[in-house]
Order: structure tokens, then sequence, then C-alpha cells
């Protein structure tokens, strides 16, 4: 189910910034400062800002109008602001340019995604060769069986697992595009 923007002030607050050492996650990821990002499932920003303060560019695609009304604000606030692009679309649907990004990043959002097949070509395309796909998932929603089908979906178009690691609260896979 996905999280409804009237909720959004659950994406983002201080107990989950407390908890979620985004810095840590954009390492996992790989994010450096001349890295392109598709950020799927931006919602309000919670990462937005992050990923702009490290990155080269984001693209951050958002498929509620609520979402991205919440995520404008924000960036408007933001020094970063003129490195962020928001896409309202469906990820599965949105007409992306080819090798648009070096890394796409999904953070607890691949499992709210209901064409996820349509939506991994997508996100396969818009990587460029050599680049990466980051999934992200919250253990008590996705469980071991769920981020494996993930996983297989993306394999079967040709991305190949490099890296994966399980925490209490999240499940990360890293995908190597050749």
């Amino acid at each position: 189910m996905i999280c409804p923007s009237c909720l959004s002030f659950i994406l983002y607050n201080p107990i989950r910034k407390l908890f979620t050492d985004r810095d840590n996650v954009l390492e996992q990821a790989g994010i450096k400062n001349d890295t392109v990002v598709l950020e799927i499932g931006a919602g309000n920003g919670f990462f937005t800002e992050a990923i702009a303060g490290r990155a080269k560019k984001v693209y951050a695609v958002e498929i509620q109008e609520g979402m991205v009304r919440k995520l404008l604000k924000r960036i408007n606030t933001l020094d970063d602001r003129d490195k962020i692009e928001v896409i309202h679309k469906d990820i599965a649907h949105a007409e992306l340019p080819d090798g648009l990004a070096d890394i796409a990043f999904l953070y607890y959002s691949f499992h709210e995604i209901t064409d996820k097949e349509k939506a991994a070509q997508t996100i396969a395309r818009a990587v460029r060769r050599g680049g990466k796909v980051c999934i992200f998932e919250p253990t008590i929603e996705v469980s071991k069986r769920k981020m494996e089908y993930t996983l297989k979906i993306f394999e079967s178009i040709g991305l190949k697992k490099e890296a994966e690691a399980l925490t209490i609260f999240t499940r990360f896979a890293r995908l190597g595009k050749p």
C-alpha cells in the first residue's frame, strides 16, 4: 500500500531522521558527487534532499500529486534545489531517456509499485551501462521471498546482483547493469 500524502509526516520526522542513517544508505548505494541519481518513490523528499547534497543531479520520480506538492515545497527550501528535477509519473509508464542515470535509488518503494515488471524495464533502460540499481525494502513488509522475487525480475532483464544485506529494518540489494 502506498503511503498517502496526508500521512507524509511519517516519512519525514525527527524520529525517522534519528533511526535512519541517510549518509550510510547513500554510501551503500554508491552515491558520490559526480553521480546522477534516479530516485523512484521520492515521497516528500526525505532522501531527495540528502541525495541532492551529495550527488551531481537527482531525478525524483513520484506518482502521487499530494506528495509531489510536498516534495516541491521541501525542494524550494534547499540550497541544492537546482540539482533536483521532479518527475510526476508512475515509473512503470515514465518515458525516460536511455542511460539517464548512474544509479537508480529505490528506498522502501519497489514493493508499492503495481506493475513491477514494466517498472523494472523502465528503470533498467534509464540506468547507463555500468550503472547500478539499489533497492532498499522494509523487512516488516517485504519478506525474503518477496525480495528474491524482486531480484529475479531485474535479473531476468540482464542486471546482475552485486551485493545483498539484511538489517533488522531493511533488506538491501545492489544490481549492476553490464
